[in-house]
Parts: C-alpha cells; structure tokens; sequence
C-alpha cells in the first residue's frame, strides 16, 4: 500500500482517508455544537427581597436575572465555591417557656400552620433550623422554676427529686410537634441559673455557684439531657452559663472565667464523658467584648479537651471578636446564640438592612456556625416576662393574641437565611466591601493595551455567600444606603446585574 509523508510524519493511505474524513465530521458538527451553546438557556437567579416599605416581604421577584457575558462597569461581588469557610448548623430563635405559652395556647390548627410555616422547608416556609432552650426558666417565663427547686434549708446532692416539671406545661408538648416537622432541627439549651439551694446568695437573682455544689449542678445538667431524651427530645449543645457576667436579670447567676474553668475541667466534662453524654459543650455565652472569657478556658489544655466552642451575643463590644477566637482556636466552633432584635408594632416600615447585616452578614463572615435570635413568640405587650429583671421589652418574632398572627422584623432577618441556607450548607468566599479590588484601564500612551490597577476597596454591597447541599449557590446583599443601587455578581466568569432600593436586603439563588 502506498505512503504519504507530511512534515516528517509517516501515513498509510488508509489512515489518512480515515483523518480525511474525521475532519469533515468535525466541521459539520463544530458549528451545530455553537448554535446549541448559543440557543442553550442562560443561568438565571432567583430574587428574594424585602423592601423597607414593606410592599415587598420576603417575596420572590417576577422578573427574571440572567448571568451573561456583559460585566458593565463597578466591581462585581465576585462570588468564589472554591474558597469554603465554616459549615452552618442552623438559623433560628430561642423558644423561651413564655414562647411555648402562647404557641401552646393556640387551637390546635392554627399552631399546626404555623409551626410548619416556621420549621417546614418548601414553599411558604420560613425554615428555621436551630433552637434555642431555657434549662429552667429563663426571663421571659411567667414564673422562675428550676427542676429541684426546694424549701429553704433544704438539700439534694443526689438529685433525687430531680424533674422537669413545668417544662411539661408547655415548652415539651410544643417542641414535639416541631420535631414531627423538622425531626432533625438542632436544639441548644442554656440555664439562666442553678437551683437557689445551690447559690451563694439562695436567690434566683444573681449570686454564685457554690463550690460544694461543682459535682451536683454537672450532675443537674447530665440529668436533665437524659430526662429529655426519654421525652423524644435530643439536645445537641448545652451552654455552661447564660450571660454569667450579668446579674441583672430574674433569674440569672454569675460565673467568672476561672470558675467556669474549674467546673467545667473538673465536673461537667468528666461527668459527660463518664455517662457517655454527647452533646456538645459551649463556653462563655455573652457579649463580644470579652472574647478573653473563652480564650482562658481554652488556653487551659484539660478544660479544652471538653469544649466544642464558644457562644457570644451582641449586645456589647465588635463581632470580629468571633473571628478572634477563631484566630487563636480554629479546631473549636462559635456560635451566636443570642440577641434581641425589635420593632414597633405597627410599623409601616422594617428596618431589616441594619439588621441583616450586622447579624446573618456578620456572624456568618466572623465564623459564627449558627445564627440565634430572641425570642419566638410573645403577646402585643411583651408578655410573659419575670418580674425585677425579666425583660419588658423583649418582642417576638411572632406576635400572638389567640390565633391572630403577626411576622415581626426579626422573623424576616432570620427567614432571609433559614428558607435558602439549610443545615451543612457552607459559607463560600464573596468580596466584601472593603477588600481590595482590581480595575483595567487602557494606557495612556498604547490605547490598544490594558493595565491592572489596584483598588484599595471595592465598594460592594455588604452580602455573604453560601453553597448547600444540594450544590445551589445563595447570597444575600444589603442595601444599606439611602439610595437605589446597582448591584453585579461576577459567578463563573458570568455576569448577572440586579437592583435594590434603599434599606432593601435581597436573597440571590442559583
């Protein structure tokens, strides 16, 4: 058989019939490939948004925004799957015994609506993931209790009256009808006190833990997450202390740093880990302004053994003090457990920009692996709450009178992220206001050649990014100036453009 030699290669001529004809294959389907990636249909997003007017709520946007090849001008919030951060557990409300009161106090129908409004997943859900619980009363209870609660001068360092008493009234009936809709929500529980027979002061209200009592409170916590557990109840973390810097409320209990170390090193993690108790332990539990409070704990090797992370609120000090600790300790989580978000009732506008920023956008970017808000649900007065400490102010973010429901600001916080963002979701990296950022301008003199500059920021919308499981990607964007802005997002090398008015937050997915 003959041969062809090109360019120093060898051919039979049956093999190059054969190329002969692959490359005409090729160009006849080359050009049908391009009109297929030219006709296919381009990646859209939706648009979830709230309007400071309140004409929009949390509602899904009819016009449609497409990711193209046109970036226009401004920088884009360049959002990055490649660059992943902390795992979310949740995002939700405390569910105080006052909470569970008006939720309990429902027909059975209507708290049936709700609370698959609240904790379903899907259409019309809000999907709150996590909760939080009082062990014991808390300040937003009608009355304090705790579960040994006994006469004065009485004793039971084996706890052997031990019970859980009124959380049967109203807290443990709600929270099973929860869990038959969102069997696998996480549950949190935090005690604003221990029993007063155990307290220096032997009062609800302030005082201390008794160092003869070190063994009988850990023994008081061991008991009370089986007791719940033969309820159906799994209590995935327990917080050592509410607030043990403040003494103020009814009822409340002081906790320094060093005797919280020392109950927890030597009682409680032992005991846990004697009774094979898994649920996790979370230091400290108060505000950003001593994030030296864990720091100590964990800078103690036998006390960090037992710790899963550290809990902060944000009445006092700087979110980034989260991402301090997670700076010194990266192996141990942080959780924002707390924080009381309110409106007037009545209001014709939200404030949800402020909110949704410094709380979902700067929790979540400060490591936080949950988001907690307080509280659930209280009455149009604010009630129930104790009285001298108990909080009068404390809206939910469910008014209820009866049947009679009403969505407050925080709920709307809490739902820009619970309805799209589920548990094992993972923050992803978006730029951020400040970061800097790069800008292409032509040459002065070579107009055919382009130069990289610098920004030192980048003067995008404060937003966070995340990637469920499922593989869709979601960001939330705030507007928080007073005039309508452009917004681009920069995905894959694809482009999408949206606008937000003023005071707006808008949740983005694809």
């Amino acid at each position: 058989m003959s041969d062809l030699k090109e360019n120093g290669m060898k051919y039979s001529l049956k093999s190059w019939f054969k190329i002969t004809a692959l490359c005409a294959a090729l160009t006849c389907i080359l050009p049908s490939l391009r009109a297929q990636e030219a006709a296919a249909p381009a990646r859209s997003m939706e648009a979830w948004v709230t309007l400071a007017d309140r004409s929009n709520l949390l509602a899904l946007q009819t016009n449609q925004i497409f990711f193209g090849r046109n970036s226009g001008s401004g920088f884009p919030i360049i959002v990055d799957e490649r660059q992943s951060f902390q795992e979310m557990d949740g995002f939700g409300f405390a569910l105080t015994g006052g909470s569970a009161q008006h939720l309990h106090a429902m027909s059975p129908e209507a708290r049936a609506e709700i609370l698959r409004e609240c904790f379903g997943r899907g259409e019309g859900a809000a999907g709150f993931s996590y909760i939080r619980l009082s062990l014991g009363a808390s300040d937003l209870n009608s009355f304090v209790y705790s579960y040994n609660d006994l006469p004065e001068g009485e004793t039971d360092f084996e706890l052997k009256k031990f019970n859980l008493g009124h959380d049967h009234d109203d807290v443990i009936p709600v929270l099973k009808e929860i869990l038959a809709i969102a069997p696998e929500i996480k549950i949190m529980s935090s005690p604003w006190s221990a029993p007063t027979w155990m307290k220096t002061n032997g009062k609800v209200r302030g005082g201390s833990l008794k160092t003869d009592c070190y063994d009988v409170y850990a023994l008081y916590f061991a008991k009370y997450i089986e007791a719940m557990k033969e309820a159906g109840i799994t209590i995935e973390a327990i917080t050592i202390q509410n607030e043990p810097l403040n003494s103020n409320n009814t009822p409340s209990m002081v906790m320094h740093d060093t005797e919280q170390l020392q109950f927890l090193k030597k009682h409680l993690g032992p005991l846990f880990k004697s009774r094979g108790i898994k649920t996790k332990i979370v230091l400290f539990d108060h505000n950003c302004d001593r994030p030296d409070y864990a720091l100590h704990i964990l800078n103690d090797p036998d006390a960090a053994q037992y710790v899963y992370g550290s809990g902060f609120h944000h009445y006092g000090g700087d979110i980034s003090a989260m991402s301090l600790v997670h700076q010194a300790r990266p192996d141990k989580n942080l959780y924002f457990t707390e924080q009381m978000v309110i409106e007037r009732g009545g209001s014709k506008t939200i404030a949800i920009a402020d909110q949704v920023k410094r709380l979902i956008i700067g929790c979540s970017r400060n490591w936080s692996n949950n988001v907690l808000l307080w509280n659930l649900a209280a009455d149009a007065s604010n009630d129930p709450h104790t009285d001298n400490g108990g909080c009068s102010m404390c809206q939910g973010a469910l008014t209820l009178e009866g049947d009679r429901v009403t969505r407050n600001l925080a709920y709307y916080v809490i739902a820009h992220a619970s309805k799209f963002v589920p548990p094992g979701s993972v923050r992803i990296a978006s730029t951020a206001p400040f970061d800097s950022a790069l800008n292409l301008t032509t040459d002065e003199e070579r107009r055919e050649v382009m130069r990289a500059t610098l920004v030192a920021q980048s003067n995008v919308l404060p937003n966070v990014a995340f990637k469920t499981p499922e593989g869709k990607i979601v960001l939330i964007v705030v507007n928080d100036t007073w005039s309508v802005q452009s917004g681009k997002v920069q995905y894959n090398g694809a482009f999408a453009n949206f606008r937000l008015p003023p005071g707006a937050v808008g949740t983005y997915v694809w």
